[in-house]
């Protein structure tokens, strides 16, 4: 990625730059590796990132919009996204959040719970309406990775159990403002093997012949998101693989021609595009380690601190030509508060431009006050 550090020297720091020629390519990756079956259909995760710039630009590529708030279908709205594109999934909506997702008549709401579903037909029935559902099946499929994003495990908060789903399904057919839009699935997030993908087409198989055995027709399969990114070469793989990942489903889904097949794409659209740039307050010399301590902190980017997550890190501007290792580390008064251990960096001195890379998803949206520190301003390319 290129950067203007003809700009970015003239502004203050930390801020979020968002590189929209890169997601632009993306976009145009994903629209033409997702032609390889007429009836596959992308959703952006807006979870990931809701920059109304980055959401307009996703929205003028075409992809629908897949939401956890009702926060986030407005934001949808506001960006562009037509209604009969947007989906709305999360395991605790509450009654104001589905009655706005009724009022713009959204595509789908992928349900969770049985209690969820009778609220729905309780709050639709009150508005004369009838809310298509996609009933998200828990497949147990473990995608090992993080154990904070992983969705798809019996032990997992989502989704409705495989054991019940028969009888969720007779339950939609007995309700009269609820109509069975199709069933959803969700396996984790960050996953590179496609072996797990190829896993949970093997479990969705079985299971819509299973229920299609009974005469109900299965019309969208929802297979969620998940694919991965290279935190730690952006610039060598800076859009991910999605021919291999859409060419998986192609391949392994047991897909009928009246069926659609529904994606949630979130951070494998915008990670790479997006970076948090900060500025270096101090070097510090410990007894033991050298720090060098930025602007930015884990208000301003949480995933190191609570995942653990891996960012590659760069000096944008020293002109050393000997490097030294150093723990990255930002102002917030708590231990977590460290961007990388044992980095190698050009020789550092305050002043120093900090760029932390694939910040584009997860990064921005989870911004925080705490210690009642300003939230980061973003940059955009254009």
């Amino acid at each position: 990625m290129d950067f203007p550090l003809h700009k970015f020297d003239k502004l203050d720091t930390p801020f979020y730059y968002y590189d929209l020629n890169l997601l632009r390519a993306t976009l145009g990756e994903i629209n033409d590796r997702a032609a390889i079956s007429k009836n596959f259909r992308v959703h952006y995760a807006i979870k990931a990132n809701t920059n109304p710039t980055v959401l307009h630009t996703i929205a003028q590529a075409g992809l629908g919009a897949d939401c956890v708030s009702g926060g986030e279908i407005m934001a949808a709205v506001a960006a562009g996204f037509p209604a009969e594109k947007i989906m709305f999934a999360g395991v605790g909506k509450t009654d104001k959040e589905i009655n706005i997702a009724l009022d713009n008549d959204i595509l789908c709401f992928n349900v969770e719970s049985v209690p969820e579903l009778e609220v729905i037909d309780k709050l639709a029935a009150a508005k004369g309406k009838c809310a298509r559902v996609a009933l998200r099946v828990n497949p147990d499929v473990d995608a090992h990775t993080h154990t904070n994003i992983t969705t798809g495990r019996a032990e997992d908060k989502f989704g409705i159990d495989l054991k019940i789903i028969d009888e969720v399904v007779d339950l939609v057919g007995r309700l009269n403002n609820v109509e069975l839009f199709g069933l959803h699935f969700h396996i984790g997030s960050q996953i590179l093997d496609m072996n797990d993908f190829v896993r949970l087409c093997d479990r969705i198989n079985p299971l819509i012949s299973d229920i299609e055995a009974k005469g109900i027709i299965i019309r969208h399969i929802n297979v969620g998101g998940g694919l991965g990114i290279d935190y730690v070469d952006p610039d060598r793989h800076p859009i991910p693989d999605f021919a291999a990942y859409f060419g998986t489903f192609m391949r392994h889904l047991a897909l009928k021609p009246y069926q659609t097949v529904h994606f949630e794409l979130g951070r494998a659209v915008v990670a790479q595009c997006g970076t948090l740039v900060s500025r270096v307050v101090f070097v510090k010399e410990g007894m033991v380690k050298k720090f060098v301590i930025i602007d930015a902190g884990m208000n301003d980017l949480i995933r190191p601190a609570l995942y653990g997550a891996y960012h590659k890190i760069e000096n944008l501007t020293s002109k050393a030509d000997e490097s030294e290792v150093y723990d990255v580390v930002g102002p917030v008064c708590e231990s977590s508060d460290v961007f990388g251990k044992d980095v190698e960096l050009p020789v550092t001195a305050r002043g120093d431009l900090i760029a932390i890379r694939s910040a584009g998803a997860y990064g921005e949206i989870m911004a925080s006050q705490y210690n009642c520190r300003p939230f980061p301003r973003s940059v955009i390319s254009d």
